[in-house]
């Protein structure tokens, strides 16, 4: 494939090339003319000619980079359903463009992958107005997102993921199928949202919670527990958590029961 020009490492962009795994991705998307799509980082539209040929009722594909979006409009100027938008994915999740019932797909930028499923697990709105997530990680990330209690791969992104989110592997990706072919492979996850978990007033709770147990991850919880309660012992001990513990060895469950008790108490 021919490139207008190299892609930028500051936006983190390596392009799928890779058709077979193209048309793999398309397939778990189960794209039907009845639904609305939303691409992120569509580059150079490898994955974008796949899901016009599906025709879906809207297709929306937002790119950051101006070249590549006037490079898009162009591509794709007499496709009906298609709209492509010059903005960062991480302002407009928050906009509530959509209603409900979009499926999300997304080579996504490795420098920013944590923070755009972030924000769309952090939405004030639930349920979302996505029905299906089904983004690329640097495989390194989906690890993360997919450890369990008691690996060494367990930590924030886990708990925050598996809250509000059903998750699944799909399939890892070898760097050969991207150009520039970046330094790691990759691994394509989907998401669905959960209709029953712990609520939470104020999803940030959960956020900073994490951040404050993992800050000291090799060690055990009580010194940072106490920080987080502001040395209310009582509060601490009605937990019933073994203080002794480090933060890997606590399950997401008990992660979310913490954030209870830390927003009835300081709101």
């Amino acid at each position: 494939m021919n490139f207008l020009y190299f892609p930028k490492k500051s936006l983190g962009q390596n392009f799928l090339t890779d058709k077979n795994i193209i048309k793999k991705i398309i397939k778990i998307g189960n794209i039907t003319k009845n639904k609305t799509i939303l691409e992120i980082g569509p580059g150079y539209g490898n994955l974008t000619n796949y899901i016009i040929e599906k025709n879906p009722k809207k297709i929306f594909a937002i790119e950051k980079d101006k070249k590549l979006f006037l490079f898009l409009k162009n591509k794709f100027k007499n496709v009906n359903n298609f709209n492509v938008i010059n903005e960062d994915i991480l302002n407009f999740i928050g906009k509530r463009f959509f209603s409900s019932g979009v499926t999300v797909l997304g080579n996504l930028p490795y420098n920013i992958s944590t923070q755009i499923l972030a924000s769309l697990i952090l939405l004030p709105k639930w349920p979302p107005w996505y029905e299906t997530l089904i983004l690329m990680f640097q495989k390194e990330v989906a690890d993360r997102i997919l450890a369990k209690t008691n690996s060494k791969e367990f930590g924030r992104l886990a708990v925050l993921c598996n809250w509000r989110l059903e998750i699944k592997k799909h399939f890892n990706i070898s760097s050969n199928s991207f150009f520039p072919i970046p330094k790691v492979n990759s691994t394509i996850l989907s998401f669905k949202p959960k209709r029953s978990f712990i609520n939470l007033k104020n999803p940030y709770n959960l956020e900073m919670v994490t951040r404050i147990l993992f800050s000291s991850r090799r060690k055990i919880i009580k010194k940072n527990l106490l920080k987080l309660f502001k040395n209310n012992i009582s509060a601490v001990n009605e937990l019933k958590i073994d203080l002794k513990k480090r933060p890997e060895e606590l399950s997401c469950e008990t992660f979310y029961k913490i954030a209870v008790k830390y927003e009835n108490l300081f709101g």
